[in-house]
Order: C-alpha cells, then structure tokens, then sequence
C-alpha cells in the first residue's frame, strides 16, 4: 500500500504558518464584489495560462487572456485548445468542489483522474488516449542534450499505482495530514506514477488543486500555484525527478521531503503575495468603513484604485499611459467618481494635478 515517507522540517513548519495566517486573512476580509471578481478572473487566467505555458505551450498572457475571451488568435491551434480545455478542467474541479462542499468528507475517483485527464487534453491527443491510461513504456528525456531524465514505471503497473493512490486519498492513513501537504504527495505521484501518454503535469496539478478545494483550501480562488512553478520551471521539474530518480529498493522508501518543502515554500508564497493585495484594498481599510457600505467599482476605477495603492500618487500621464484607448474625458469621470465617493483626493492645480488614496 502507498505510504508517502517525508520528515516535518522546521521550513515546512514555517511555511504552514504562512499559509495559514494568510487564508485567514483572505477569507476574512470582505471585499468589493466587483475586486472579488477580479481576483478570481486573474488567478484563473494566470492558472490557464501558466499551467501550459509550463510545459511548452508557446501562447503570451496576453494571447491567452484573449483565447479566454473568446477572441480570434493567431497562433498554433493546439496552443489555442490547450488553454481552452485547461481552462474547462478548472470549471470542472469547480464545479466538482462545489458540488460536494468545502471541508465534507469526499471520495476521489479513478472516473474523476481520467475525465480531469480528457478534458485537458481534448483535441490535443488522439481521442484512444484521451483520459485513457497509457499502454506502453515511455521515457522523460532532457529537450536540449536528448539524455533521459526519468523513466516512469512500466504501463502493466500504471492501473494498480493509481488504485494505490486513490486508497490512500480516500482512506483514514491521510485524513489528519494537512491539506496542502495532501496535496503535494499527490502531485509528486501522479507526476511519478505518469499514467498518461501526455498532459501528466496538467492532471496532476489539477488534482491537487481539487483536493485543496474539497479540503477547504481553495482560499477564495484567488491564486494560481501554477504561476509560482512557471516562474522557475527547472526548479520544478529538477525538484521532481531528483526525488523519483532517488536510488531505493523500495518506492515506499523514497523521501518526498524536498519536493513537499518546494510545494509548500509555493503555496505559502502565492498565498502571502494575495494576502498584501487583499489587505491593500480590503473594505475594512480603503472603503467600507469611510461609506459605510459597499460600492461596486467598474473596471477602469479598481484599476485606478490598485495602481494608488501600488504608486501613492497618480498625475494625467500615467493615466494616459493605463488607458491609452480611453479620452481624458473619460478617466476624469472616473477620478470625479471616486473622489467623490471619499476614496481619492486631488492635490495640486489643474495641469499638475496628482491623485492620492483618501488619507
């Protein structure tokens, strides 16, 4: 039976710590619905774009942020459809989350790891192998010197490994261990085990995505870890396979410490860097508690709001800089519109004006 083997260090200690005081922060402090919106668009565009910009897909943030919404890209079509269908595997573990309920008892599924598997590789890979396990050997190799870097276990085992996982998910062995470590493990082995002829990587984040939603730990949806993993992809995929490659007789002896010390280091990091934007603009801090009642702010006004939060001080050129497709008029409306709802003031004259956060 599968029996992840890691040691508590002092460093994921900390980052728990992290972790922790962050979520309660995020989960506490309400926030404009229109900046809730936000945040979720954003975490869930960097999730898409980050996710298979990962493994080689070659569409900008930009270009993806328009396949998302809907628009034309000229690009390769199968970068185009892996954002699509990477996008429809996170409505699907929403979805799922949703269904069942942050923080109840779940049963993860075999049906749920292949379904999670086909959407993210529809139209990509031949439907015989989409969230299909993989029939044959097959071998990571190092793109620049050609030189294998990893064999994964032989296809006859793959059923059984994955079965294995599944029964430590869903059993009493994992029930106290802290959900973002649960994570981790679960990552690190679908990343090991590697049931599928591609798309691995983007399945297995997205169970461990799953799994921290359905533990209570999807924090709002306001991050994305794929962002931290893309933002050093050898740190990523080194950590991975010297863990696999780590000489054992036995796979239970194989030590996931440095690879959970990685995942956590991350999570705790995307958490924390969500937490100082979530305090910047908090209700509590900026509005609520000046208006004594929300306000829902329109695209260009929050992203007037964070830039002062971000900046102290804006003049006329920077916003000719942010909205270069919009008249003075225009952004003047919007500058009237907050400082008179108390949230900015002006300072200076009319041609060196500066706008400021309402001290």
């Amino acid at each position: 039976m599968f029996v992840p083997k890691f040691t508590i260090s002092q460093k994921l200690l900390k980052n728990v710590g992290v972790i922790e005081a962050s979520r309660e922060l995020i989960l506490n402090s309400p926030l404009i619905p229109a900046w809730e919106a936000k945040f979720r668009r954003e975490a869930l565009e960097k999730t898409v774009h980050h996710g298979t910009h990962l493994e080689g897909n070659q569409l900008t943030f930009e270009q993806a942020q328009g396949v998302l919404d809907g628009q034309e890209i000229i690009a390769r079509d199968r970068d185009v459809q892996e954002v699509i269908n990477y996008r429809n595997v996170m409505r699907f573990i929403d979805e799922i989350a949703s269904r069942i309920g942050s923080g109840r008892k779940y049963y993860l599924t075999l049906e749920t790891i292949l379904e999670v598997h086909r959407l993210a590789v529809d139209r990509v890979l031949p439907e015989d192998h989409a969230g299909k396990f993989r029939d044959k050997q097959v071998v990571l190799k190092n793109s620049q010197t050609g030189q294998v870097s990893y064999t994964p276990p032989p296809a006859a085992e793959v059923p059984y490994l994955v079965e294995d996982l599944l029964s430590w998910i869903n059993g009493e062995d994992s029930k106290d261990l802290h959900p973002v470590l649960k994570a981790g493990i679960i990552h690190y082995e679908l990343s090991r085990i590697h049931p599928f002829t591609d798309g691995n990587g983007r399945a297995a984040r997205a169970i461990a995505t799953l799994v921290m939603f359905l533990e209570g730990y999807d924090i709002r949806k306001f991050f994305s870890l794929e962002e931290y993993f893309d933002n050093s992809p050898m740190d990523y995929y080194v950590t991975l396979q010297a863990v696999s490659n780590q000489l054992v007789m036995d796979n239970r002896e194989r030590d996931l410490s440095p690879w959970l010390e990685y995942f956590v280091e991350g999570v705790a990091i995307q958490l924390n860097n969500t937490k100082e934007r979530v305090k910047k603009i908090s209700v509590d801090a900026r509005v609520k508690d000046r208006l004594g009642e929300q306000v829902a702010l329109n695209e260009r006004q929050m992203v007037i709001m964070e830039y002062l939060n971000r900046n102290k001080a804006m003049q006329n050129k920077d916003f000719r800089k942010m909205f270069p497709d919009y008249s003075d008029d225009t952004v003047l409306r919007e500058l009237k519109f907050l400082k008179q709802k108390g949230l900015i003031k002006k300072i200076g004259g009319t041609k060196k004006a500066s706008y400021v956060l309402a001290g």
